[in-house]
């Protein structure tokens, strides 16, 4: 079997789900979503990132799959940030997530259209991987700062 496989089989049925997640109880949305953002955070700087750095060879095979990876996941975490989940199990949320929440919505949407940049270019070549991958990081630290305890 193909390790890609096991991957798109774990991103088919938690897509499937996602729509229950706000049904479930404040743990298992935080659970879900922090699942969702360290396995984005796996790829972009286990993979990406190092690549981007020049601390891993680039392999444009591996940072198109990895990239696509990043921008599947992306559009996941957030059914985790529904209504109760701002307490529960540990998470470094901050209540401004929902007191602000059109904002971080939009913030949700801006990190979106730069992974799918990211999906594009990792595949093309090195300056487009950094490129992509700082333009990435820069839109993730722009939701962390306002939004995610330290």
């Amino acid at each position: 079997m193909k390790p890609v496989v096991p991957v798109l089989t774990a991103l088919a049925v938690a897509g499937a789900f996602a729509t229950v997640v706000h049904a479930q109880s404040p743990d298992r949305q935080i659970k879900y979503r922090q699942a969702a953002l360290a396995t984005m955070g796996y790829h972009f700087f286990g993979v990406l990132a190092p690549m981007a750095k020049g601390e891993r060879p680039y392999d444009k095979d591996v940072a198109a799959r990895s990239a696509k990876f990043v921008n599947d996941l992306a559009a996941m975490p957030w059914e985790g940030f529904g209504p109760g989940s701002d307490a529960g199990a540990p998470t470094k949320a901050k209540p401004e997530i929902w007191k602000d929440k059109a904002r971080f919505d939009k913030l949700a949407q801006d990190m979106q259209a730069e992974t799918a940049k990211l999906a594009k270019a990792a595949g093309t070549d090195l300056a487009s991987l950094r490129t992509a991958v700082s333009a990435t990081a820069k839109a993730c630290t722009n939701c962390h700062d306002d939004f995610r305890a330290k």
